[in-house]
């Protein structure tokens, strides 16, 4: 996500937050996972955020619909930016769906296709080993390579000609699931669809930064080892990541802010 935030909007101040310690959030409760992204939120607006881009499928398809009308500034997700852009994209109305098992199971993708148009046919598959995969670096490894096969098999078979990439980690992948799939199918990562949304939206209101910035302009924030964080998230950005601030969010913030 953070990649395509900084090609999108490369002039921006960027506040980067990883809940480092608490992540996957795939296997969460819906009740944990709203309260994170309150604490997050909360987190982030004290900073001066002037717009947040929910920059996790889960916390898009879970947590979005609470707490968007809770704060004064734009919120982007996932979702129906990715579902749009599907929809668009498939010829055969045949749409995959690969995310964490708590967006499967949240059937937000589906509704989402459905809502767009009714007579899309949705397949989806929750790929749970994929995230701890792709960060323990295991991303070209013949492990990857079965369990993505495995994943696929019934997407394929039902004839897909689009797939969602339902988590901002999946594109890493994408290499390999290539493979597997064949030229044929499109991909559709809701990250890239995000970073657009977001551009527009600032644009729109007259808060997007058309001015070079300070060198040191990307500020990353953790809740766990900010050590591993530089370590995984440099590969995975494929640039150096540095000054990295591990933070404890207070207890009690995982609610709405005061009015």
């Amino acid at each position: 996500m953070l990649k395509e935030v900084m090609k999108v909007l490369p002039d921006e101040e960027i506040l980067y937050f990883g809940d480092t310690a608490r992540v996957p959030y795939g296997g969460r409760t819906p009740n944990e996972i709203v309260r994170f992204n309150f604490e997050i939120m909360n987190f982030l607006v004290a900073l001066g955020a002037k717009a947040v881009i929910m920059a996790c499928g889960t916390s898009s398809a879970i947590a979005y619909p609470i707490i968007k009308e809770h704060y004064g500034v734009p919120v982007i997700p996932l979702i129906d930016l990715g579902a749009a852009a599907a929809v668009a994209a498939s010829e055969n109305k045949k749409v995959g769906v690969i995310a964490t098992q708590a967006t499967i199971d949240s059937s937000a993708y589906q509704r989402a296709i459905k809502k767009i148009d009714k007579d899309a046919k949705v397949s989806a598959a929750a790929c749970p080993l994929f995230v701890p995969l792709i960060e323990g670096g295991f991303i070209e490894a013949d492990e990857t390579k079965r369990v993505a096969s495995q994943y696929l098999k019934p997407l394929l078979k039902a004839g897909i000609d689009t797939l969602i990439l339902g988590c901002t980690h999946y594109p890493h992948l994408i290499k390999t699931l290539r493979e597997i799939t064949g030229v044929s199918v499109k991909f559709i990562d809701p990250a890239r669809e995000a970073a657009e949304e977001a551009k527009k939206i600032l644009a729109s209101t007259g808060m997007l930064n058309s001015r070079k910035t300070a060198a040191e302009k990307y500020k990353y924030y953790v809740t766990g080892s900010t050590a591993q964080f530089e370590d995984i998230g440099s590969r995975l950005l494929g640039r150096h990541i540095h000054s990295v601030k591990k933070v404890i969010l207070p207890k009690g913030s995982g609610k709405p802010p005061a009015k």
